[in-house]
């Protein structure tokens, strides 16, 4: 599933194709990713609106339209966007599609449907619905010391917990805690408050690092532990192997050792 890197690349491209020019007609082909709308209403919505900006929040992204109403992108496992002008262009699992005046396209493809497209006409009233938490991006060090607090949950539940840090998913919390040498079993509380504060410097720099990179993987640094977490492989020095298990919910590779638990007494 696309993370915060990955929505933030979505982002700039949705911006830079978008913005600023009148949407013509908006085109559905399968109307199973909408959520809070229906087709026909959506369509007659946003046509002949223009959009101004967009704001991303985490995994979602809010596009902005000129009467100051929102329609949310949220990509699932596999949403993508494709900004196109011939129909030979048009990407094999487009969903919909929005028409420009000045005759260019921009396709919503998703071949899974996992995606989720809402129309929302009060952005501040929608995120605190949804109990979205904070921008792990934008997330202060006091702020995130503060939703650690009196927490027993496990640290990987706490930094998938999107109600808590909007943004951080699975492969990155793994990568986190591999940088900050805490085993993702460990119960957040149990955690000394100097380990504490590196787990929130690793989430900003390998977060900061993913976007300047564009979430382009293969052009991150050798040593991210997602590039080379395989079961049996051998941890920093040679000490411990890599080790899989479900932690959260979720598949979580770790080195036994090489990441110390912390569990309350």
């Amino acid at each position: 599933m696309p993370e915060l890197p990955e929505v933030h690349t979505f982002q700039q491209y949705f911006n830079e194709a978008a913005l600023d020019i009148p949407i013509k007609k908006v085109v559905i082909h399968d109307d199973k990713i909408f959520r809070n709308i229906g087709a026909t209403e959506f369509c007659k919505n946003l046509k002949g609106r223009t959009f101004t900006g967009s704001t991303r929040r985490g995994k979602y992204l809010f596009p902005a339209l000129d009467n100051g109403h929102h329609i949310l992108l949220h990509f699932g496992m596999t949403g993508d966007l494709k900004y196109y002008q011939d129909i030979e262009e048009k990407p094999k699992h487009e969903r919909f599609v929005f028409h420009f005046a000045d005759g260019y396209k921009l396709g919503f493809d998703c071949p899974r449907k996992f995606a989720r497209i809402c129309y929302v006409p009060d952005l501040q009233t929608y995120i605190s619905e949804v109990r979205l938490g904070e921008d792990a991006l934008l997330m202060t060090e006091a702020s995130f010391l503060a939703a650690m607090e009196g927490k027993k949950s496990n640290i990987k539940s706490f930094l998938l917990n999107q109600k808590i840090i909007a943004g951080v998913g699975n492969l990155y919390a793994d990568e986190i805690l591999y940088k900050s040498r805490i085993h993702p079993a460990s119960q957040v509380s149990a955690i000394p408050k100097n380990h504490q504060k590196q787990v929130y410097k690793k989430m900003q720099e390998i977060l900061h690092m993913a976007v300047s990179q564009s979430a382009h993987y293969k052009e991150h640094p050798e040593d991210w532990f997602f590039k080379w977490r395989v079961v049996g492989q051998k941890a920093p020095k040679g000490k411990t192997l890599v080790s899989i298990a479900t932690i959260a919910g979720r598949t979580t590779y770790f080195f036994e050792g090489y990441q110390k638990l912390y569990v309350l007494k």
